[in-house]
């Protein structure tokens, strides 16, 4: 199964095509933080591998740092034995000491090895630190690796909408698009909408890929105050018992507002609000089939503007 022509989407001005939800790849071979091999297996990452790709979520994005490597290989095993026609996705990460912009292409052609593939659909600097290499040097390797074509289309993470329109200008002197920013963004965190970066992203036709679309499942509800994963990934703040709890009342509207749209669980509620914003395409993480084909589900239909109004200003206090 593939999506529907209608539900495909460039990322932004480059050749990609896309459905209008992808996957993100975190936790499939990432021990420290996702716990892989021990709360989710290799078969569970198959099983979610298929099921996406069996509901027509065919983008998947990855990065070098997840898992030191492992998520990487591991998807590339996958989009290998499938031989499903896939979009693969990864990231440059600018970690000090590593040697600036002139680590980008050494860094991306062991990307390519680990993953066993000639060539990445989308390639980006992980995040914004210009210690050592500044965004007209970032962004000139990446126009070379295009230039050398070990890329098809670039783009950028975490950047402001300062860095990313000097990310674009960069790039344009190069004569290449700056496909994407990807950026944190769900219900419970909007701030993309008020700190100009989802503007610049329109303004420059530029993507949205938004991570963390289910606030690592807060929005679903899954986790009360005084249940929370353990290990470093329950550290982080979205996991605090004051978010759970400000959180509770949302995941509860989201059931709500599913049971009204078709009986349809709570993430394809979350992720069909994120679709319902022009130029966002939410990039939603999967460790089982079952993750998997449910988040897939929010292909094949949409929510009304009513339902999406409501999520807009119950949720306008995360603005």
């Amino acid at each position: 199964m593939s999506a529907r022509p209608d539900e495909t989407v460039a990322i932004g001005a480059s050749s990609l095509r896309v459905p209008s939800l992808g996957v993100g790849a975190w936790s499939w071979g990432d021990v420290r933080y996702w716990g892989y091999g021990e709360r989710h297996s290799s078969r569970d990452v198959l099983d979610a591998f298929m099921a996406s790709v069996e509901a027509g979520a065919t983008l998947f994005d990855t990065a070098e740092v997840y898992g030191h490597g492992a998520s990487e290989q591991v998807l590339g095993w996958l989009a290998r034995r499938s031989g499903a026609p896939v979009v693969l996705a990864t990231k440059f990460a600018p970690l000090r000491g590593r040697g600036g912009a002139k680590a980008l292409l050494p860094a991306l052609k062991n990307s390519l090895r680990r993953m066993g593939v000639g060539r990445v659909d989308l390639y980006q600097i992980h995040w914004a630190d210009f210690e050592e290499a500044s965004i007209d040097d970032l962004m000139g390797a990446l126009a070379d690796a295009v230039a050398e074509g070990l890329v098809t289309a670039v783009g950028v993470s975490n950047f402001s909408a300062s860095e990313m329109r000097r990310a674009h200008a960069a790039l344009d002197r190069r004569g290449v698009a700056l496909a994407s920013n990807q950026v944190r963004y769900n219900a419970l965190h909007r701030a993309p909408e008020t700190d100009g970066v989802l503007d610049a992203c329109r303004e420059l036709g530029a993507s949205l890929l938004a991570y963390s679309p289910l606030e690592q499942g807060v929005l679903l509800g899954t986790y009360a105050a005084g249940r929370v994963p353990t290990g470093p990934r329950g550290e982080a703040p979205w996991f605090s018992t004051e978010h759970l709890a400000a959180a509770a009342p949302v995941a509860a509207l989201l059931r709500e507002v599913g049971a009204a749209e078709g009986d349809r669980p709570p993430e394809q509620v979350a992720l069909n609000w994120l679709r319902a914003k022009p130029g966002v395409i939410p990039l939603a993480g999967a460790r089982t089939g079952e993750q998997a084909a449910r988040n897939a589900g929010a292909l094949g239909w949409s929510l009304s503007e009513a339902a999406v109004a409501r999520i807009d200003e119950a949720t306008a206090r995360w603005r």
